[in-house]
């Protein structure tokens, strides 16, 4: 069975917001590093803020930084496809991206590192900046979000149903 999508276009913004929290929750220990590395200020007597204002830039230059990368990416020429309107064909062997009836791309299930489901989307990452977002409102059906689940709980996305149940 094969899952044939709406046409949708991923909004820089989303892409924005998405890519900086994925990130945080993949890298959360770079900004709480320099954090406790600003607690040290407080077993000492003298020189704190030698301690406490790297502790606070640190993170927020870090977060900053990642901030411009993800919205240069959305200006770039060769990520501008990411951008524009394109349906998907899903099935269990590869996600098939169609620009229009005659130009696609295929990605094949081994290249995409991590895959989560969340409240209004399924979200599935090539690498730190390449992400498809794939909103429930693209699937024409309850079915198609059902099956989408079933892959990617195959492909081993997702907990499967009898891991949930013990966790």
């Amino acid at each position: 069975m094969i899952i044939k999508t709406k046409k949708y276009q991923f909004p820089k913004k989303t892409y924005i917001s998405i890519g900086l929290s994925t990130l945080v929750k993949n890298q959360w220990w770079y900004l709480f590093g320099p954090i406790l590395f600003g607690c040290i200020a407080f077993a000492l007597p003298s020189y704190k803020w030698w301690f406490i204002i790297p502790a606070i830039l640190t993170p927020l230059l870090y977060i900053l930084f990642w901030a411009i990368q993800f919205a240069g990416v959305t200006q770039l020429e060769q990520n501008k496809i990411m951008f524009e309107k394109l349906a998907y064909e899903i099935d269990s062997r590869q996600i098939l991206i169609r620009l229009n009836a005659k130009e696609g791309s295929i990605i094949p299930w081994n290249m995409i590192k991590k895959g989560s489901k969340n409240k209004d989307h399924f979200l599935l990452e090539i690498s730190k900046g390449q992400l498809i977002h794939l909103p429930f409102k693209i699937f024409n059906s309850d079915n198609d979000i059902r099956f989408m689940e079933s892959i990617l709980r195959k492909k081993s996305f997702l907990p499967t149903n009898d891991t949930a149940k013990v966790a």
